[in-house]
């Protein structure tokens, strides 16, 4: 085919399937990759699309292409354009040869269900939350990074609805297949009522509505919008009788399916039925621009009315109920307080409606400030990320959303949003503590942008006797406390906000004597302001036909009479600790042992004795190995030890990124060399079943036992570990009898990193809960990550495995089971000390009811007296750990820092070669860094966010020690350092070599990523 014929082909195909471009391509970022025109053209373009919208700018820039073709290469170059600027269902149609042309019955399910979003679009505008949505439609592939931050621009600068419909136009131009994955995006995002919607779950309308219900606008619309939507689910439905990807054989389908579709074409796309030529000048653009664009078509905003009008028929006619807000009579008791505007600390058991309580105060508190003529502001803090989500979608926004705006927000939703933002746009913002917390740290004087505790009206607090801790919520009410003295002394006077804690168990902080239980108490009302500790008193008959206890079931199983694994594993140790030359101070396979091995790898990278340190870290290794072994089975003990020698012979024993087989010293190869001495030994004693754990015994009784006694049970299994909760996972799977009760396990860990554990991210754990809530999973195996507030009411057992920590674990984990008929059972050794610590427990909850009821009953003016004391000596304890930290901090050159390689004492870098990103990634921005580090697959980290991402392990080249992951961030590759792999001196204190395990517990500030600078230095 000669050159001008090949032109005239490719100019046939732009005119066969004009209309469909028009509507599906996205000008602006198309025309940045368009070489062939001049920019005079593209102005034109750009110009168009800004005044009229984007399809009258598509619609130009098809026109000036057909009626002024470029020189040879044109077409490629458009065609390259449209897949670049995320238009490759555009491509699609004028690439035959790319051997992608769809089906036109797939064609014409995807216009289908382009016309149901259409159709529904006001609903959708009315109550879709457009940020979270676009960021999961990015993390689907849907969007590309154009599309995500085009929505989040346009949220931010026009509001919600203009961000929805940014959202909506820039997804039904995606190719087919983006409606499924929208439906269930919908669902993750707690919008599950449109979904079924748009699924044609909620589509059927009353046959038996009155005259006076007929006659009223909204429902006639309604009914006239369901009736089209059926219509369009029946016509879905004929199609998917059909093998969409078959050629079709009728003409009927040629033409797209039926006269359904080519009605509402004709209805929707009689702006695109102009000729060639003179659609360029057309001033009426498709019901793509008018119904979800910006701007209206023309210049006197006509469409832009209609719009509105047809968003407020929409909330009118199909907005769903809001649930109505009551209280019980127990839950109004400790309310009362908090209605009347005081600071108070709500103490109810687990499943009594806290929560609830929480939104019934939250809503009287704005509404009480909207009728003084004053603005409220909330905030929910809690310390788990799987709660945002849950208090969110479960409480806040349905109760709430019919008044007042509510916002959810963690470190995986923060990104690319200002948060000072956020809380300036919502009424109520629902978040982990941590999230404040760096934004209070981070606010200077005189910056309109921070954020200060004056800022809210009302904080809530979750699990509030968590500010007994060093911890965020400390801290957060240490400032409170802080602004509440200034106050006093007519300094900086602010507003403070109410202070609302919920808990279901306050504890007694280890105390052992009624006075230090009731300090305990005082302590924890101290640090939340609180007027009073509040619970049921007057209604505590019905609180108690609410919240049941659980059967208490105590498993006692007979330690082993011999343990020959057990017994290799120490004789190993005991010859390492020859090689070391220092004998135990504590029996092996203990938490104290633990603590003098982890002390003593301390010690070793301070003094940079490298084989006190490796020899340490080997010794922990094995001792793990003997908690397993006497947690669950030998095997679990023998793999734990077989992929940390891997591990190791991975790291030193190749040749992989320059790090040679020499660089081993007599450390490595004795430790490395006894351990493959007695590998096989070790192997063939896991095998054999006669040495086995008799609490896995207990354990599969235990849970055989509630599976078959309950049909649909759902229960909980507790234990220490992230290894514990994975080693129990597989041994479950493994046993065939629990599959025969219908037993579907799944584990749940935290979301910290591990070397040898892979983490769950935050997706991840809201998926397996959100499978337990729904059945899908009924057994979750779990470590305390699951312990505190999470809410599953269908829950009928837990089972602590050889778990017992204080009185508020016990408290909250047997409160996860909600269900009547509920059980709650601990397995444990014989002679463990576990049985003796839970009654130690047992005691230390009624000591705790009774000391809160003495706090409750002090006169008036001593519990002030006492809270003022605390909270004196709370901010001189502050004040002087400030002064202390100030003491060890950099006042000169961050350069005075150095980080040493806390195996071999390389020198990594200076202070001056850090700067973090999101205010907690440490990253190295110096070239000299890459030639001291090598990158290698790290199957534990695996972590894909927003801003970025994390996928390897870089390690240092002298030895194999890791030193943290290779981050990809805003597309540039940076190496994130892990604190504790370093070891920390400063020259100008000369006080020797320092280890951390967190960077926040580094003495010195280290400045912000500047991404600007970054990028143009390594242009």
């Amino acid at each position: 085919m000669s050159g001008g014929d090949l032109q005239q082909q490719h100019l046939g195909l732009l005119k066969c399937f004009f209309n469909r471009l028009v509507e599906i391509i996205q000008v602006e970022p198309v025309l940045d990759f368009i070489q062939f025109m001049n920019e005079a053209d593209k102005e034109e373009i750009r110009a168009r699309k800004t005044q009229k919208g984007n399809q009258a700018g598509a619609r130009l820039l098809l026109t000036k292409i057909i009626q002024r073709p470029s020189a040879e290469g044109w077409f490629g170059q458009f065609v390259t354009a449209l897949r670049e600027g995320g238009c490759p269902y555009a491509a699609q149609y004028i690439d035959p040869e790319a051997g992608n042309l769809m089906p036109p019955s797939l064609e014409a399910r995807n216009d289908l269900e382009v016309q149901l979003v259409r159709l529904l679009s006001p609903t959708l505008i009315s109550k879709m939350t457009p940020r979270e949505v676009a960021i999961h439609c990015w993390n689907k592939d849907i969007f590309t990074m154009d599309d995500l931050e085009i929505v989040l621009q346009e949220t931010t600068t026009s509001g919600e609805k203009a961000g929805i419909r940014a959202l909506l136009t820039r997804l039904v131009v995606k190719p087919p297949g983006w409606f499924s994955k929208f439906l269930d995006i919908l669902r993750k995002t707690g919008h599950e009522d449109l979904a079924d919607i748009l699924a044609g779950n909620d589509c059927e309308t009353d046959t038996e509505d009155s005259s006076e219900e007929s006659e009223d606008p909204s429902n006639v619309q309604n009914n006239t919008d369901n009736a089209k939507m059926a219509a369009l689910r029946d016509e879905q439905t004929s199609l998917d009788d059909r093998d969409l990807y078959n050629e079709p054989n009728t003409e009927e389908d040629c033409n797209g399916g039926s006269s359904l579709l080519s009605d509402m074409s004709a209805m929707d796309l009689s702006g695109n039925s102009d000729s060639v030529v003179d659609s360029s000048e057309a001033s009426s653009c498709s019901i793509n621009d008018s119904q979800w664009g910006n701007r209206g078509c023309g210049e006197s905003g006509e469409e832009n009315v209609s719009s509105d009008l047809d968003e407020e028929d929409g909330e009118r006619g199909r907005r769903s109920p809001i649930p109505e807000l009551h209280l019980r009579d127990y839950q109004q008791e400790v309310a009362a307080p908090a209605l009347e505007g005081r600071n108070i600390i709500i103490c109810l058991p687990t499943g009594s409606g806290k929560t609830r309580v929480a939104v019934y105060i939250t809503r009287h508190h704005l509404d009480k400030l909207k009728m003084q003529g004053k603005t409220g502001k909330v905030i929910v803090l809690v310390n788990k990320v799987p709660l945002v989500d849950q208090h969110f979608r479960k409480e806040f926004n349905p109760f709430l959303k019919d008044k007042y705006s509510v916002s959810k927000i963690s470190g995986d939703t923060q990104l690319k949003i200002s948060f000072p933002q956020v809380v300036r746009e919502y009424d109520i913002i629902i978040c982990t503590a941590q999230i404040l917390e760096n934004q209070l740290v981070e606010a200077t004087d005189g910056e309109a942008n921070d954020l200060k505790i004056s800022d809210f009206s009302l904080i809530i607090i979750d699990e509030c006797h968590h500010t007994q801790k060093e911890g965020v919520y400390k801290s957060i009410m240490t400032k409170y406390i802080e602004q509440k003295l200034n106050n006093k002394k007519q300094t900086d006077v602010k507003p403070l906000p109410q202070i609302l804690g919920l808990t279901a168990s306050p504890g007694v902080g280890g105390a052992k004597k009624m006075q230090r239980a009731e300090s305990h108490i005082l302590q924890i009302c101290a640090n939340l302001d609180a007027y009073k500790i509040m619970t049921v008193k007057k209604y505590l008959t019905q609180l108690k036909d609410q919240v049941k206890d659980p059967v208490k079931k105590l498993e006692i199983a007979e330690g082993r009479t011999e343990d020959p694994f057990g017994c290799k594993i120490k004789d190993m140790m005991l010859k390492i600790h020859t090689f070391l030359g220092k004998g135990a101070t504590s029996d092996f396979g203990t938490q104290s042992y633990e603590q003098w091995s982890v002390q003593k790898e301390k010690t070793g990278a301070k003094t940079e004795d490298r084989k006190l340190r490796v020899c340490a870290e080997h010794l922990r290794k094995y001792n793990d190995a003997l908690m397993i072994n006497d947690t669950i089975r030998m095997v679990d003990a023998y793999n734990y030890l077989t992929v940390f020698y891997r591990g190791e012979k991975r790291k030193k024993l190749t040749e992989e990124e320059e790090v040679p087989k020499s660089k081993l010293d007599d450390t490595d190869k004795f430790l490395i060399t006894l351990f493959n001495e007695q590998q096989a030994t070790l192997e063939s004693l896991a095998g054999k079943p006669q040495y086995e754990n008799g609490k896995l015994t207990k354990l599969r009784t235990s849970i055989l036992q509630e599976f078959t006694k309950k049909r649909n049970s759902r229960g909980i299994i507790f234990t220490k570990t992230r290894q514990n909760a994975h080693a129990l996972h597989e041994w479950i799977e493994e046993i065939e009898k629990f599959k025969d009760v219908g037993i579907r396990a799944h584990y749940l860990t935290g979301a910290g990193s591990s070397s040898q554990f892979k983490h769950m991210t935050q997706n991840e754990q809201k998926e397996v809960l959100n499978k337990f809530r729904d059945g899908e999973i009924n057994l979750l195996i779990a470590t305390t990550v699951a312990e505190e507030g999470l809410d599953i009411k269908e829950c009928n057992f837990v089972i602590r495995y050889g778990l017992v920590t204080n009185e508020i674990a016990m408290v909250q984990a047997r409160g996860r089971a909600r269900s009547d008929d509920s059980t709650y059972a601990l397995v444990a050794n014989e002679g463990s000390g576990v049985l003796e610590r839970e009654h130690v427990n047992v005691y230390r909850e009624s000591m705790m009811y009774e000391a809160i009821q003495k706090v409750q009953e002090m006169p008036e003016e001593e519990y002030r007296k006492q809270i003022d004391e605390k909270q004196l000596q709370n901010i001189m304890e502050h004040k002087m750990k400030k002064m202390k930290s100030l003491g060890k901090s950099i006042k000169s050159d961050p350069s005075i820092v150095t980080f040493h390689c806390n195996t071999c004492s390389t020198l990594a870098c200076t202070g001056k070669d850090i700067q973090v990103i999101e205010s907690m990634h440490h990253v190295n921005v110096t070239d000299e860094f890459k030639d001291l580090y090598g990158v290698r697959e790290n199957q534990a980290l695996q972590e894909k966010c927003l801003d970025y991402q994390t996928n390897e392990e870089i390690y240092c080249r002298n030895c194999g020690q890791s030193w943290g992951t290779l981050m990809v961030h805003r597309a540039v590759s940076l190496p994130c350092l892990s604190i504790r792999n370093f070891t920390v001196s400063n020259s100008e204190k000369n006080d020797g070599k320092s280890t951390y395990k967190k960077w926040r517990e580094v003495p010195f500030r280290l400045p912000r990523f500047d991404y600007i600078k970054y990028v143009e230095s390594h242009r």
